[in-house]
């Protein structure tokens, strides 16, 4: 074996796709057991009451806003940038509301 190389292994590490096919072609039922699914696949009815009280969650990150704001980048003073980080989470957004508020009480 050369150096720095890793030997090769001798089983894929993907999807077995032939299995699938071969199996795919039997188009033979899906077993069921009560452990294995939340629902018998082949049951058209249980799909229906499957998915009628299945509950949509939603992933991480940012909640969906219906005005999407603009990103900027800003210098300001440290002391500045410091006095808002002391605040804890939501820092940026205190920044957004204070110059909001001096827009509005200056327009």
């Amino acid at each position: 074996m050369q150096a720095g190389k890793k030997p090769t292994e001798s089983k894929s590490q993907g999807s077995d796709w032939e299995r699938v096919k071969r199996e795919a072609a039997q188009d033979a039922p899906i077993p069921f057991t009560p452990n294995s699914e939340p629902y018998d696949p082949n049951d058209a009815a249980a799909v229906a009451t499957y998915w009628a009280s299945a509950a949509i969650k939603r992933g991480r990150g940012r909640p969906a806003v219906t005005v999407k704001r603009p990103t900027l980048n800003m210098r300001v003073d440290a002391e500045v940038l410091d006095a808002f980080k002391a605040t804890g989470p939501g820092w940026q957004t205190r920044i957004n509301e204070v110059l909001k508020s001096w827009v509005q009480s200056h327009a």
